[in-house]
């Protein structure tokens, strides 16, 4: 897979087209070859969704991946949520094989009473059980994406991520560098700082897994305690700022999956990081 661009759910801009036919035409307009498609409360697709979209995005090379529900909960002490979020993987991991989306993003926990320890290795157990419960349902062509957190207490940091992915040599890890932007209070300023992340991921995954990784990206507003609330591109205060990051990814040959989930305007600030990485051509 080449790199892809898209954004996460549809921009204010999409208004009242029609979905998913309308949906390659407005990619195509602004240059995008990639779509997040976001089930974050709960898998609720319709119809029509599943009978047309996979041969649209087939037909018009759109790189289709798909967002689980936030309230999938890996690391709950609570063994009744945990499986309830099997329930809620395999739900996910079904509608992404009808629609031929290849990626699921999960959400990595939360700490709530216990030790980041404690946590990741509750987090690590119901993952293993998640691949398990895949490979059994036929759904092995799924691969699991534990995401980077934008709250200090949630679990998600890079390296918990890193150790996620570790549980299972296919699963790719879900990098939003707004999220680590946030949670470590504006630390990500400089080409340094993003390669000294992109070499966490390849010293703990290797190359293959970095070349193919998977990327949010949006401008993040946050406090004492991490994120806070997603902004746009034209929203300057906060970073992180995308241009070294795509620098980085053109000189490294990366062909990540770039979803962006600016508010609102994520088809367009997704537009303006493909047109920049283009440029660098």
């Amino acid at each position: 897979m080449a790199i892809s661009f898209g954004p996460g759910g549809n921009s204010e801009s999409f208004g009242k087209r029609k979905f998913p036919e309308s949906l390659p035409e407005y990619l195509k307009g602004l240059g995008l070859n990639g779509y997040e498609i976001e089930c974050g409360r709960g898998v609720r697709i319709a119809q029509k969704t599943y009978d047309m979209l996979p041969a649209i995005a087939e037909e018009n090379g759109i790189a289709l991946t798909l967002h689980t529900p936030y309230f999938i909960s890996l690391s709950s002490e609570n063994e009744e949520t945990r499986l309830k979020s099997l329930d809620y993987i395999k739900e996910s991991a079904e509608a992404a094989h009808r629609l031929g989306a290849k990626k699921i993003v999960i959400h990595s926990g939360s700490c709530a009473k216990m030790t980041r320890e404690q946590a990741l290795e509750l987090a690590k157990d119901t993952l293993k059980r998640a691949q398990e419960m895949l490979d059994e349902n036929g759904l092995s062509d799924i691969i699991i994406c534990p995401e980077t957190m934008g709250k200090i207490n949630q679990l998600g940091t890079l390296t918990e991520v890193i150790e996620l992915c570790e549980v299972d040599e296919r699963f790719l890890p879900c990098v939003d560098f707004g999220h680590l932007n946030a949670r470590t209070l504006g630390g990500i300023k400089t080409k340094e700082d993003y390669a000294a992340l992109l070499d966490e991921i390849e010293n703990g995954l290797g190359h293959e897994r970095l070349k193919n990784f998977h990327v949010h990206f949006s401008r993040i507003m946050y406090t004492a305690g991490g994120e806070k609330a997603h902004l746009t591109f034209d929203d300057k205060e906060y970073g992180p700022e995308y241009e070294p990051l795509m620098e980085l990814f053109y000189e490294r040959s990366l062909e990540p999956t770039v979803i962006c989930e600016s508010a609102g305007t994520q088809a367009e600030d997704a537009a303006q990081m493909k047109k920049y990485y283009e440029s660098l051509k």
